[in-house]
């Protein structure tokens, strides 16, 4: 058995602003509502979401052995995230000009890990971030670090919705475990459904992501794809930009998601003319590399 408070003081210690644990164990009414929306076509060309839906929505059928998962949670939220005001600049996703946050917070968790099998000899583990099945923003939500938004993302009271998250599957048994919040939410603000213009945000709190503009200038085209960009080349803080606890959120305090480069200085002109050696100097480190230059210029045009 391990600590919740030894682990709690750990992750914070390795630089992340919220953390939570629950057990492993089966989240068959997520797993419906999932299942549903994924006959409706809501996935679109994001066909690995219909893979490995049972392991999604229980972690033992992930990794064998596992007893516990730590939920981790830690901010990007910069001026940036809170949009581009009048600027008519390519624009850019505020996570997205960072160092890639994959390699980030596996560092963290890596971490985390090693400190907890100091106090654990015997401890096992495996650490996710947004690369495997499994269920982050449900797990999230049991363990009390936020709600799911009407923009179907995680939000935190104190850190909003920008926020980032990993997990850490343990094989021990904690000590105590996180339960899901029971104040919080949305109310009867709608400010991110009507600022999403090619209304992708569903009534049920998902999202439709054949209109989603993120899906749109990151994943896999579809034939179909004929919506446009509203100037973004790659990702979308849109339904995030206006949402009340991300105005009022503090930034972000870990220096690992600083900004590696403005994209208020580059205009139009700027990525056009851009070789590909600039374009590796200049966001190489950043989840930019995941499209590639030449489809962050062919969206300028979209």
């Amino acid at each position: 058995m391990i600590s919740r408070n030894l682990i709690t003081n750990v992750a914070k210690e390795v630089g992340f602003d919220l953390v939570g644990v629950v057990r492993a164990e089966a989240m068959p009414e997520l797993r419906n509502r999932f299942e549903e929306w994924l006959l409706e076509g809501n996935q679109s060309t994001l066909a690995y979401l219909e893979r490995n839906v049972d392991k999604r929505f229980d972690q033992r059928l992930l990794v064998e052995g596992v007893r516990s998962v730590v939920v981790c949670a830690v901010s990007y939220l910069s001026p940036l995230s809170r949009g581009y005001g009048d600027s008519d600049v390519p624009k850019v996703a505020s996570y997205a000009v960072a160092k890639d946050y994959h390699r980030q917070i596996k560092q963290m968790l890596s971490e985390l890990a090693e400190r907890l099998c100091q106090a654990a000899p015997t401890l096992r583990y495996r650490a996710f971030t947004d690369s495997a099945p499994v269920a982050e923003k449900s797990l999230a939500v049991k363990a009390g670090l936020g709600w799911i938004g009407r923009n179907s993302l995680l939000v935190t009271p104190d850190f909003g919705s920008m926020v980032l998250l990993g997990e850490l599957f343990i094989s021990e048994q904690s000590d105590a475990y996180d339960e899901p919040m029971q104040d919080g939410g949305c109310g009867s603000c709608r400010a991110c459904v009507a600022a999403c213009p090619n209304s992708a945000i569903l009534d049920y709190r998902a999202i439709d992501a054949r209109r989603c503009i993120s899906r749109l200038t990151i994943e896999r085209a579809d034939e179909e794809d004929a919506l446009p960009l509203h100037g973004w080349i790659f990702g979308c803080d849109m339904c995030q930009s206006v949402c009340p606890y991300n105005r009022r959120a503090p930034l972000h305090r870990n220096p690992r998601f600083d900004a590696v480069f403005d994209p208020l200085s580059l205009d139009r002109a700027a990525w056009q003319a851009m070789s590909e050696e600039e374009f590796e100097a200049l966001a190489g480190a950043t989840p930019l590399t995941r499209s590639g230059l030449e489809r962050l210029k062919s969206n300028i045009n979209k």
